[in-house]
């Protein structure tokens, strides 16, 4: 298998790895000590899917995801999920539906970009944007808070964002970002047509160059005294409005979804 592995850790990470097959993943390590249902399910497909698992200690799994609740598991997967500028734009120019795309502006908490990954991904999103220098990238804490999403979720860092809005505008997409100070609220947004959707970085939202290739700016509307929202809990709700204005968020009463 070619291609620079690099390890991932938690039940649902690699759950998701696994369910690619032997082709994404190298092997699985999981903890000697270890025996739940969910560890030998996981097992069981692992060897089914013709990975190799071994039996490892749990300090050897330390070793390679240190700062990871890895919960006696974790899979060595291989590297290049993560698509450059020209990648992004073939892949985009194969979706046959209207585009929903977020773009995150200089976000550099892991924890926010994968919970940003989860929502994406949960939303039915297309692709995510991340900028190559100056914002997290993907590790074990982005894949771990991800919950497996990021196995799914095609991942884009490009070396100048603004530049790629400009791109994405040119192949039809309308690039709305968010703004505190945006004159016109997230519900009076048409969100129907192939979109990005940008977000700032935690502390200073857009940059001006980035601000500037946007068509449109929208602020979520909050009622309380808090002035701003956590910029993972910003792309949810703009992403399911998008979604709600699709008319695709419908919820499974039977199954209590949500």
């Amino acid at each position: 298998m070619s291609g620079r592995g690099r390890w991932i850790g938690g039940i649902n990470p690699v759950h998701a790895a696994v369910s690619q097959g032997a082709g994404r993943v190298r092997r699985v390590w999981v903890d000697r000590k270890r025996d739940d249902r969910r560890l030998r399910t996981l097992v069981e497909q692992a060897e089914a899917a013709g990975i190799a698992v071994e039996r490892v200690t749990a300090k050897a799994l330390g070793r390679h995801l240190p700062e990871v609740r890895h919960q006696g598991v974790a899979a060595e997967v291989v590297d290049g999920d993560t698509l450059d500028e020209s990648a992004l734009i073939a892949h985009l120019q194969g979706v046959s539906h209207h585009a929903l795309i977020v773009a995150l502006d200089g976000v550099q908490d892991p924890h926010n970009l994968g919970a940003c990954i989860r929502s994406a991904e949960a939303a039915g999103a297309d692709a995510l944007i991340v900028p190559r220098d100056g914002a997290a990238r993907l590790t074990p804490t982005v894949e771990r808070t991800a919950a497996g999403a990021a196995q799914w979720l095609p991942v884009a860092a490009v070396n100048n964002l603004a530049r790629t809005l400009g791109d994405l505008r040119e192949l039809g997409l309308w690039v709305v970002g968010t703004a505190g100070d945006a004159p016109q609220t997230l519900w009076s947004a048409d969100l129907r047509v192939p979109v990005v959707l940008v977000l700032g970085s935690e502390e200073k939202g857009m940059r001006p160059g980035v601000r500037q290739r946007c068509d449109m700016t929208v602020r979520i509307p909050l009622v309380g005294r808090t002035d701003s929202l956590n910029v993972s809990v910003a792309t949810g709700v703009c992403l399911f409005e998008a979604l709600r204005q699709r008319g695709a968020a419908q919820v499974d009463q039977s199954s209590g979804g949500g």
